[in-house]
């Protein structure tokens, strides 16, 4: 079965592995290794960490802006619940969330899941290459977004529209080169339709 073993983001920032274990602490999820390939505007995917309540949202906000992530969406109450969208230094999109409107808890740093985000041309397409793939989709909302299950993933992931992905992050959808991350996987090394390289552990 295809799954997330971790991600890997390419990055010209020397110090990113410090930067994103002050900001989130998410160990061997992440992986770096120095970008080379050019890329402007938005690179068609966002992380995102869901947590248990709005104070853990802002906990997570208040470390990775001390890092040097800047704001794209300050934390705030929504229909669907709590969250904010930051960039880190190296361009890269994080969405905090949580379902939750109101913390029954004090904060902590725990991240329930992690979730790549891609923004894709063709939700239906890009749905089905996974399937093809040995992915099983767990949600599926017409040609709008799609999630997969992952029983024995670090990262879940998800699918949402180009467009929309961009808006719900807070910028164009335009960008051209290079999307700068790697899925590591135990299955066979491959491509999707959007250019998302998956590389075999």
């Amino acid at each position: 079965m295809t799954s997330i073993d971790y991600i890997t983001l390419e990055t010209p920032e020397p110090t990113a592995a410090e930067i994103y274990d002050a900001a989130f602490g998410l160990g061997d999820k992440l992986r770096f290794r120095t970008a080379t390939a050019p890329t402007t505007g938005f690179r068609g995917f966002i992380m995102s960490l869901v947590v248990s309540q709005p104070n853990t949202v802002d906990s997570l906000v208040g470390t990775a802006l001390d890092a040097g992530f800047t704001t794209l969406k300050p934390p705030k109450k929504s229909f669907w619940g709590y969250g904010a969208v930051i960039q880190a230094p190296d361009g890269a999109i994080w969405k905090i969330a949580t379902s939750q409107k109101k913390n029954t808890l004090p904060a902590t740093r725990t991240v329930d899941d992690v979730v790549l985000l891609l923004g894709v041309d063709d939700v239906k397409a890009s749905k089905q290459f996974y399937v093809d793939h040995g992915l099983t989709v767990e949600k599926s909302f017409g040609s709008k977004y799609v999630e997969f299950t992952a029983p024995d993933s670090s990262v879940k992931l998800a699918l949402y529209g180009r467009r929309a992905a961009a808006k719900d992050a807070g910028v164009s959808p335009d960008g051209t080169g290079s999307h700068r991350i790697a899925v590591g996987t135990k299955a066979e090394t491959f491509t999707d339709p959007d250019g998302f390289a998956w590389e075999t552990v």
